[in-house]
């Protein structure tokens, strides 16, 4: 029943004009912001926790507010995606550096993008199986179903493919060797079985060395992605060169030094335009579990 006035809200919403649409979750970013105190505060540790008082409270406040109203813009964009077609997404993004993506594809190798929760992420990974080849994404899988099968239609309208993450990793490395585009998240929290322990924005964590294992072992290139706005409604997509990795005789030193050249890489990104990350997530729970216990 909940599902299904979820879809009657969606049609309601498609209805209205974007101007519209786009001032109804843009509120209720602002309504969550306000209620939702448990989010705000783990936005707010992890901003004291990487800018400490180089940033002034008023900015965190700014970021925070920010990142409620991309996360409800994200889910607007899931919804639009399902009414788009390939020409109206295309109007609204100019893409950057896209040489990268065609010399890769000259050389008939596999491209390994690695991506994170970074402004319009939704309406990123749509463009991207547009300028290049449809995408094999993965996923964490949801607690909701229901929602996940919506959500994961929405990201399909256009080709691309979603893997989730669960024993993914012989479907990737078969997808790798059909010359298949393969797309891999690198901001989520990782528990202690996981990944390799890199420093991201000054502090150690982990993150997943799967793109380095793979790329190393294929010959597939790492190639970062993001997208960002200025306005909210025309988007930047941009490649970033090739992140090279090694092949010597020291295989965990080479798969260790790739995957934090992709960690620097966020890290840097993040710095110089940080309300576009994700904020309200606990990604350093795992090595430091203590900051978000006070």
């Amino acid at each position: 029943m909940a599902f299904k006035l979820f879809l009657l809200l969606e049609k309601l919403l498609m209805i209205l004009p974007k101007s519209v649409r786009k001032s109804f979750f843009s509120g209720l970013g602002s309504i969550a912001y306000h209620i939702s105190s448990r989010y705000r505060n783990i936005s707010f540790i992890n901003l004291n926790f990487i800018f400490g008082d180089t940033i002034s409270q008023k900015e965190k406040e700014e970021i925070t507010k920010y990142s409620f109203k991309n996360l409800l813009f994200n889910f607007m964009h899931l919804m639009e995606l399902r009414k788009m077609s390939k020409e109206d997404l295309l109007k609204k993004i100019t893409v950057s550096n896209l040489d990268v993506v065609n010399q890769v594809n000259a050389q008939n190798r596999t491209i390994i993008y690695v991506t994170p929760h970074y402004s319009a992420w939704e309406f990123g990974g749509a463009s991207i199986g547009l300028v290049d080849k449809p995408l094999n994404a993965v996923f964490r899988k949801l607690k909701n179903g229901i929602y996940q099968d919506w959500m994961l239609s929405s990201r399909g309208v256009f080709g691309n493919k979603s893997l989730e993450k669960t024993n993914v990793l012989k479907p990737l490395i078969k997808l790798i060797r059909n010359k298949e585009s393969v797309a891999l998240v690198i901001d989520s929290s990782m528990n202690q079985r996981e990944g390799v322990e890199i420093n991201f924005l000054g502090k150690v964590t982990r993150q997943t060395a799967t793109p380095a294992y793979l790329a190393r072992k294929y010959n597939a290139a790492i190639i970062p992605v993001t997208i960002r706005t200025d306005d909210d409604e025309n988007y930047t997509l941009m490649f970033f060169d090739e992140i090279k990795v090694a092949k010597t005789d020291n295989e965990k030193e080479d798969i260790l030094n790739a995957t934090q050249a992709q960690a620097d890489w966020l890290s840097k990104l993040i710095t110089n335009e940080p309300k576009f990350w994700f904020w309200i997530h606990r990604r350093w729970k795992s090595e430091h579990p203590h900051i978000y216990n006070k």
